[in-house]
C-alpha cells in the first residue's frame, strides 16, 4: 500500500488539519496489515484501520490531538489493552497534516519522516530513498527506530468496466474502494453514466466503445456488461485481437455458446476465444447485480494478490 498523497491534500483542502493514522507493523492475528491508512478530522473520517475498539481509540486519541500536530506512535497489543479476540499486536503512527506541511514534502516517490526518538536515519531507509531514486523501490512501509518511510505511489492496475446499467454500477462501486485498482467505466453516453461517479473512477463516453477499448493499456483487467449483446460481441472481437490480462463477459451458458460460434466465425481460434472468461461472478450468489458485483470483485482481487505474490517471489530468487 501507498501514502495517498492526491487524497490526503484533497481532505486537507476540504476540512483544514487532518490527522493521518497508519498501521506501520503487525504481528500475530491483526485487522489491517502494515500500510493500511484512514484519514480523520473532527466532523469525519475516511478509510478504515479495522479493528472495532482499535479504530475507536485511535480516532478519538488523534482527535484531541489535531491541534497540536505532533506525530505519536503506540504500540497495542490488542488482548490486553483493548480487549480483543485477535491476539495479535500492531503499531500505529498518527501524524497531522495541513497546507504548510503538504508544500514541504519531498516529491522522491516516498515520504521520510522520524517519527519518534533521537535515532540518527537508519541504514533500511535509506536503502528505501535510494530504491526510490533508482526505480527499484518495492510498496512496502518501513518502520525502523522510530523512522518511518512510505511510498508516495504505487501503480494500480487498470480496470475497464464496459457498461453503466445496474450490474457494471455495482461492480464499479464494490471496487472503487480499493487503492490496487484503476478503474476506466466506459459506456455509449454520457447520460448512462449515475451523477455520483465514485472518486478516482474515469467516466469514458464513447460512440464506439469497442474502438475506445484500443485505449487501455495492454496490462488491463476488463469487464465486459453492457447492455447489448452486439455490443458485448463487438468487444470481445476488438479485445481477442490485442493484449489484455484478463477478458470478462456477463452472461449465461447459453449466450457464451453463442458466442463461441460468432467468434470463431469472425475468424478467431479456440485458443484464441478460451481468453474470454464465462459468465463472470460467482453463480452460486445469485444474480442481483450486487451479488454478481460479490462475485466478480472476490475473484479480481484474489487474481490480483496471486499476481502480486508471483513477483515478489520472482524478486525473491533473483
Amino acid at each position: 500500500m501507498s501514502f495517498d498523497l492526491a487524497q490526503l491534500k484533497e481532505a486537507v483542502s476540504r476540512h483544514g488539519r487532518v490527522g493521518r493514522i497508519v498501521v506501520v507493523d503487525h504481528k500475530g492475528s491483526a485487522p489491517r496489515e502494515a500500510g493500511t491508512a484512514m484519514l480523520v478530522w473532527q466532523t469525519g473520517q475516511s478509510g478504515t484501520i479495522g479493528g472495532g475498539a482499535l479504530e475507536f481509540e485511535a480516532v478519538r486519541a488523534l482527535r484531541a490531538r489535531l491541534g497540536d500536530g505532533r506525530s505519536h506512535v503506540e504500540r497495542v497489543a490488542l488482548g490486553p489493552s483493548r480487549g480483543q479476540c485477535c491476539g495479535g499486536a500492531v503499531v500505529l503512527v498518527s501524524e497531522v497534516f495541513d497546507q504548510g506541511i503538504l508544500s514541504e514534502m519531498e516529491g522522491t516517490g516516498v515520504y521520510v519522516r522520524r517519527c519518534e526518538g533521537e535515532a540518527t536515519k537508519p541504514l533500511s531507509i535509506e536503502r528505501a530513498q535510494a530504491g526510490a531514486r533508482n526505480g527499484t523501490q518495492t510498496a512496502e512501509v518501513v518502520f525502523d527506530t522510530g523512522w518511518l518511510c512510505e511510498p508516495l505511489h504505487v501503480a494500480a492496475t487498470p480496470v475497464w468496466v464496459y457498461g453503466a446499467g445496474h450490474v457494471g454500477r455495482a461492480i464499479v462501486r464494490v471496487l472503487a474502494p480499493l487503492n490496487t485498482v484503476d478503474i476506466t467505466w466506459v459506456d455509449t453516453a454520457p447520460e448512462r453514466f449515475p451523477d455520483d461517479i465514485p472518486d478516482g473512477v474515469t467516466a469514458l463516453p464513447a460512440a464506439d466503445i469497442a474502438a475506445a477499448s484500443r485505449l487501455a493499456p495492454p496490462e488491463a483487467h476488463h469487464l465486459i456488461l453492457t447492455y447489448s449483446h452486439a455490443l458485448d460481441l463487438a468487444l470481445c472481437h476488438a479485445l481477442l485481437g490485442r493484449p489484455a490480462a484478463f477478458i470478462g463477459l456477463i452472461g449465461s451458458a447459453t449466450k457464451w455458446v453463442r458466442f463461441q460460434r460468432r467468434l470463431t466465425a469472425l475468424g478467431h481460434d479456440p485458443a484464441q476465444i478460451a481468453r474470454i472468461t464465462c459468465p463472470i461472478g460467482e453463480p452460486k450468489l445469485g444474480k442481483e447485480p450486487q451479488a454478481i458485483a460479490l462475485g466478480v470483485a472476490s475473484a479480481l482481487v484474489l487474481a490480483l494478490r496471486a499476481e502480486g505474490a508471483s513477483v515478489e517471489k520472482g524478486q525473491a530468487t533473483a
